[in-house]
């Protein structure tokens, strides 16, 4: 790092903040605003996520979130892959800055500066993100989460058992055949693990529902699509 040369620096610098202005774009926000005259930061969960939009306001309105909120994580991860091309960027360089980048992106998302640093959790920014990095372990995360959501019916539960399956999946992967090609670095173990704990924590008020049983459980063959806006 310390033979980086100044136009490294200002890439590296530049594609963080990139990451951060991609994460900040607030699609639930404007969206509910825009097409339902709802800020969905005032309703239901207060969280401004394709969860809480499925709840409030149904499925025309999360999906378009939810693909938004996927793509800006992915964007964001693509483009510092970009740094590839640089001479003084060697690939576990390139790792530490895609990991950088999910930081930024998803720390975008949740203080997005486009929606007074009000935003979501982050999980389906994060899952882009990722994605962009390794999409064989989040598509293996993606089946235990449609497995828990289809068993429990809880979005939250099914976010936190995929996010907690999600280090334990890198290390498998990392020592597997598959790997051989693309080795996991030890700083990724190391986020993902981390990744998991942030998401348990951001999730306190859901384990506190769960606990209660007063989360609410979604059926996303049900009709949902209401009108207006319903809190909770």
């Amino acid at each position: 790092m310390a033979s980086w040369s100044f136009i490294t620096y200002y890439c590296v610098i530049t594609m963080l903040l990139i990451a951060y202005v991609l994460g900040s774009i607030p699609s639930a926000v404007w969206i509910g605003k825009k097409y339902y005259g709802v800020d969905i930061r005032e309703h239901g969960s207060k969280n401004a996520g394709t969860t809480n939009m499925l709840r409030v306001l149904g499925r025309r309105a999360a999906l378009p979130v939810f693909v938004l909120d996927f793509f800006k994580g992915f964007v964001a991860v693509t483009l510092i892959g970009l740094m590839r091309y640089d001479a003084d960027i060697n690939s576990a360089w390139l790792i530490n800055l895609k990991i950088l980048g999910v930081f930024a992106a998803v720390i975008g998302h949740i203080f997005p500066i486009f929606a007074n640093f009000k935003g979501g959790k982050g999980v389906a920014t994060l899952v882009g993100a990722v994605t962009g990095i390794y999409p064989q372990i989040i598509f293996l995360c993606f089946a235990v989460w449609c497995l828990v959501f289809l068993i429990s019916h809880y979005v939250s539960l099914a976010s936190m058992t995929a996010g907690c399956c999600f280090p334990l999946l890198v290390v498998i992967y990392s020592s597997s055949e598959w790997s051989r090609n693309n080795d996991v670095s030890f700083t990724f173990i190391i986020f993902a693990f981390a990744v998991a704990i942030l998401l348990l924590w951001s999730h306190r008020k859901n384990i506190e529902r769960l606990k209660a049983g007063t989360e609410s459980k979604i059926y996303i063959w049900k009709s949902s699509d209401n009108k207006e806006a319903k809190k909770e």
